[in-house]
């Protein structure tokens, strides 16, 4: 495809006839299309709901009640999943909808990077994130991280299209919506995504661009301040309470925790055990070592700031959980991995197309086998993952089954190990105690158990809580059900 076709950072924006525009997107939306796909096919939409997906999907459901909604947590991926949980409990359903939503989303937010890269280093850019399996694992799931993730794509390009052409408002817009959508999905994800967007608008005096940037953050994390101080005690404490929860932020350097969890850990916390299979990690050690390789071939084509914003960007993203947090969760790096999936399938095309002759054919060949093995290590990491997963996921759809032969159906109480995940699977509202998801009391629980069915659930061998002590158990696999006795409710429902 000619240069002409493409805007140039040097400030012209030179685009050529509608039908070549139309026809330079079919590359990108053929990428998203196969994303869509390979998540029916491979993550499947009868996953059952994880842990923390139980906890936003309840928020706006028409199965349970409202799971306790801790500090870190922000209710954007429960609106984003209202139109279907808020009159559908069909899994399946809300699966294929995230699926085809996150596919979407991809499109567009390659599509704002049309003009400043070739599209064939956006769609290899697209299938290289898209290709990852916790990108597989996490597009179809009520997680926020993926949403953050094409936030952070989408508006580390519109910034780069507005301040190189004013008159570029669907850019400027196309900033402060993406800038939205990451503070709606995780505030503090997106001040740190953003800062490299705001020192560069600020550096070059862009006034307009600054306060569209600030505006979209201020817009997706209003209501996130606005929760803080009714719910919380303030915006301080409700930060307090989140560092607090998520193990004191601090210096704490995360990089192994982060290599082990590449293995198909969701949540490695605490982050023991053995390193995964070297190919597993290979992948993510390289990752580096080509994004600067980009950096170089950007600086020789003289478009420096389309490779040095998105690296920024990433490093920022990627900071707070290499080395301020305790522990590690694949998902939470995938808006480093969107950013930085641009300038390594830049490096990577300048790599197979700058020699000549029968180098070329080496570098094409040694290219393919090298992505070839790159998709079978991921494929066989989400095929482990997605088993898994859907044995814990079944292990909680049965311990419902057995709570509902027990009696205990909504309108209910669940407490004890899993409650929240089991609870929702059996249609009761959850409650705890002590720890992070504390939201009750003994007087408070007792006084619950005399209007409706109220079970604990503990680990066969492990010593129940004390107002469960009393509770009829039922031995269930390798835990024990105790179910408040019916006399405690006044002898009905």
């Amino acid at each position: 495809m000619s240069g002409s076709a493409y805007a140039t950072l040097a400030g012209t924006r030179r685009l050529g006839p509608p039908t070549a525009s139309r026809r330079s997107e079919y590359p990108l939306a053929a990428v998203a299309a196969v994303f869509t796909l390979a998540q029916l096919v491979l993550v499947r939409p009868g996953l059952g709901l994880g842990w923390d997906e139980t906890v936003y999907v309840s928020q706006i459901s028409a199965h349970a009640p409202a799971a306790f909604f801790s500090a870190p947590r922000a209710r954007g991926i429960s609106l984003l999943v209202a139109p279907i949980t808020s009159w559908s409990s069909s899994t399946p359903l809300l699966r294929v909808y995230l699926a085809a939503l996150s596919g979407l989303a991809l499109f567009l937010a390659l599509r704002v990077w049309r003009g400043l890269f070739p599209v064939r280093v956006l769609a290899l850019a697209g299938a290289l994130f898209a290709s990852l399996w916790v990108t597989l694992f996490y597009g179809p799931q009520a997680m926020p991280n993926y949403w953050v993730a094409v936030g952070a794509l989408a508006a580390a390009g519109c910034c780069l299209r507005a301040r190189t052409d004013r008159s570029d408002r669907a850019a400027l817009w196309g900033l402060a919506a993406s800038a939205s959508l990451m503070a709606w999905m995780r505030p503090t994800d997106a001040v740190w995504v953003t800062l490299p967007l705001l020192a560069l608008l600020v550096a070059v005096r862009r006034r307009r661009l600054v306060v569209a940037l600030l505006a979209g953050l201020a817009s997706g994390a209003v209501e996130w301040v606005i929760e803080a101080y009714v719910s919380y005690g303030g915006l301080t404490q409700r930060l307090n309470a989140a560092s607090a929860i998520e193990g004191g932020l601090g210096w704490n350097v995360a990089v192994v925790d982060q290599l082990r969890s590449l293995g198909g850990r969701a949540l490695c916390r605490p982050c023991t055990g053995a390193m995964p299979n070297p190919a597993v990690d290979v992948w993510w050690l390289v990752l580096p070592v080509i994004a600067v390789v980009g950096l170089v071939v950007a600086i020789r084509a003289r478009r420096t700031a389309a490779t040095l914003v998105p690296l920024a960007c990433a490093a920022t993203a990627a900071f707070p959980y290499l080395f301020m947090i305790g522990y590690a969760a694949p998902r939470f790096l995938l808006p480093a991995y969107a950013l930085v999936s641009i300038p390594v399938a830049d490096a990577l095309i300048h790599l197979v197309t700058r020699p000549t002759g029968a180098w070329r054919r080496v570098a094409v060949t040694l290219l393919a086998a090298g992505l070839a093995g790159h998709l079978a290590v991921q494929l066989a990491v989400l095929e482990r993952t997605v088993s898994r997963t859907s044995t814990q996921h079944r292990d909680w759809s049965r311990t419902a089954a057995e709570l509902h032969r027990l009696g205990v159906r909504k309108p209910c109480l669940l407490t004890g190990q899993d409650a929240i995940p089991i609870a929702f699977y059996t249609g009761c509202a959850s409650a705890a105690t002590g720890g992070h998801n504390a939201n009750s009391t003994r007087t408070t629980l007792d006084r619950t158990a005399r209007r409706m069915p109220v079970a604990n659930v503990t680990p066969v061998g492990s010593r129940p809580p004390a107002y469960a002590h009393d509770w009829p158990a039922h031995r269930y696999g390798a835990l024990d059900l105790r179910v408040a006795p019916r006399t405690e409710r006044g002898g009905g429902r």
